[in-house]
């Protein structure tokens, strides 16, 4: 059974005598000990290992404890550490020029073994509640970037087909392919909160291990989703499959691909106006399956291919203040990380010819 580690505890003291009894106490308790004898070296570990409390001895030879603190304060991994400072007599103006320097407490020498656990356990107690509350805070607010991102696309699309219905923009017989339309944008955006809400209950880790995708199913529902969009701008959305099997399938959650399909589809309509959007489906690595959007459209200048996935980047600015306006910059930076957690890769690649290819891959999922 794996040891539960209350915390993990960084000793500086130049004297090897109270890093051993220090350490001792503290392993005894359940920390996960790390011993420094001098300042740098301190900086030096706690760099590398950002433990969750420093208990440092203020009077070292070389660099002293005020000058860790000082220090401490100019690297950014660092500065939110809780330091506790060890001190050998209650001298105030000493103890002062710690808290100003930035020490949350201290321990005088000789100390009480049940006096410094006190201290150690309430600091290391808060730094970790602080840290699962930035974390749930956090994930909360990736949650809600993923649920306003992906709810863009299914209302963008209920809200062009009732515009062409409201403004009798179709014959008759095109109506209820419309209607059908905005009856499965509305069940879709129904679907991704009732998916987060479950996600937020249960991370569905048995769900997402044997989840499985059809790469032909998801081409048509692309098809049947944004054909008619393509057809009201005079454009077409070209499907090539190349050593297609009957029914090639991958690991990932339907509903997942095909959010991350759509955003790819969405952003070609988007940047690429005037262009025709080719989507081809065809072997990639052995065991994997590449599902390729590509557009004639400008494409993405190589010096800024490198933010292409990064949060809150929107590769366009400044060209059409209508498209700018809309986009969030989340939707790839998202699209590859659901990827990844999936165990597959997106790319973007310069298209020859001119234009832009983004490639999606994942694992082949067997039967």
């Amino acid at each position: 059974m794996k040891k539960v580690v209350a915390g993990r505890i960084l000793v500086v003291d130049d004297q090897p005598a109270n890093l051993r009894v220090v350490g001792a106490l503290l392993s005894r308790n359940g920390y996960e000990v790390f011993s420094a004898g001098n300042g740098e070296q301190a900086l030096s570990i706690a760099s590398e290992t950002l433990p969750d409390l420093i208990l440092l001895d203020v009077l070292m030879p070389g660099m002293d404890g005020f000058a860790v603190l000082a220090e401490i304060k100019l690297r950014e991994p660092l500065m939110r550490l809780p330091v506790v400072c060890l001190t050998a007599a209650r001298d105030r103006e000493q103890l002062l020029r710690a808290f100003d320097a930035g020490a949350v407490d201290y321990v005088t020498k000789p100390f009480l073994p049940e006096e410094l656990l006190a201290r150690v356990s309430a600091h290391v107690g808060l730094k970790l509640t602080r840290d699962r509350l930035e974390r749930v805070a956090r994930e909360r607010q990736e949650l809600v970037n993923l649920v306003a991102h992906d709810l863009k696309n299914p209302l963008s699309s209920v809200l062009f087909a009732s515009d062409i219905l409201r403004n009798n923009g179709v014959g008759p017989e095109r109506v209820p392919r419309y209607l059908e339309t905005i009856y499965e944008s509305a069940s879709d955006a129904l679907g991704y909160i009732k998916r987060y809400l479950e996600t937020q209950r249960s991370r569905r880790e048995d769900t997402e291990r044997n989840a499985s995708a059809s790469l032909n199913e998801t081409i048509d529902w692309l098809q049947n989703r944004y054909g008619l969009q393509f057809e009201a701008r005079s454009r077409c959305m070209r499907i090539t499959s190349l050593a297609m099997q009957d029914d090639a399938r991958v690991a990932i959650d339907p509903l997942v691909l095909r959010q991350v399909a759509e955003n790819l589809v969405t952003n070609a309509m988007k940047y690429a106006p005037e262009s025709d959007l080719d989507i081809t489906c065809r072997p990639g690595a052995p065991g994997y399956w590449q599902l390729l959007i590509e557009d004639r459209g400008p494409g993405i200048p190589a010096s800024r291919q490198r933010e292409l996935f990064k949060p809150f980047v929107r590769m366009h600015e400044g060209g059409n203040p209508e498209v700018d306006n809309n986009s969030t910059g989340l939707g790839l930076s998202l699209a590859k990380q659901i990827i990844a957690n999936a165990g597959g890769q997106l790319w973007y690649e310069d298209r020859e010819g001119g234009g832009s290819r983004f490639v999606l891959e994942l694992a082949e999922r067997k039967r």
